[in-house]
């Protein structure tokens, strides 16, 4: 009988690190979307907030010809609030849109550390009409913290990117309210 309950604690810490990753990949794709659903933040807090989903060691990562020469490799939080500063501020031509769509997650863990592998696909719209869609293979780690669990090692690998038609959009959300206080 004991057995069986240490086999069901192992399997219920197992659960739990799936679950507290996915949540913190969320966060993460969350944070970098834009026009930022969380719209009382500023670009620092915004990026700083993202980097605090890291690990002190923590990686951001490009990798291949394109994201490798793009993004390069940054290290610690500060590096990565840096690194995305740079996305998150840049004018001329200014984002005004970018979700991330994830898909065909593979994931493993334990009760200390995982990884997975997902599909990602972003529309980046810039104020001046372009535009365009990009779709990469991420692998991401994680370890867990007395602080929860957080992101290890974070590799993103382009697999396209694809110019879309001048001002292809008919109608594009300008500040999101999702989470502003619903009427009562």
């Amino acid at each position: 009988m004991q057995l069986q309950l240490d086999d069901l604690a192992v399997q219920v810490k197992v659960l739990r690190a799936e679950s507290a990753v996915r949540r913190v990949l969320g966060r993460y794709m969350f944070l970098c979307d834009s026009p930022l659903p969380a719209s009382d933040m500023s670009d620092e807090q915004r990026c700083k907030a993202i980097a605090d989903l890291f690990v002190e060691d923590g990686v951001w990562e490009g990798v291949g010809a394109a994201h490798g020469a793009q993004f390069g490799k940054k290290v610690g939080p500060e590096a990565i609030a840096a690194h995305m500063l740079t996305i998150y501020s840049a004018r001329n031509p200014r984002q005004i849109f970018n979700t991330h769509y994830l898909c065909t997650e593979s994931l493993t863990a334990s009760a200390e550390q995982a990884e997975g592998h997902w599909v990602q696909f972003q529309p980046w719209i810039y104020d001046d009409g372009t535009s365009i869609l990009r779709s990469s293979r991420l692998h991401v780690r994680f370890r867990d913290t007395t602080d929860g669990w957080r992101i290890a090692h974070y590799r993103t690998e382009n697999l396209f990117i694809a110019e879309l038609p001048h001002a292809w959009t008919s109608n594009l959300i300008a500040k999101s309210v999702l989470l502003q206080q619903e009427p009562r």
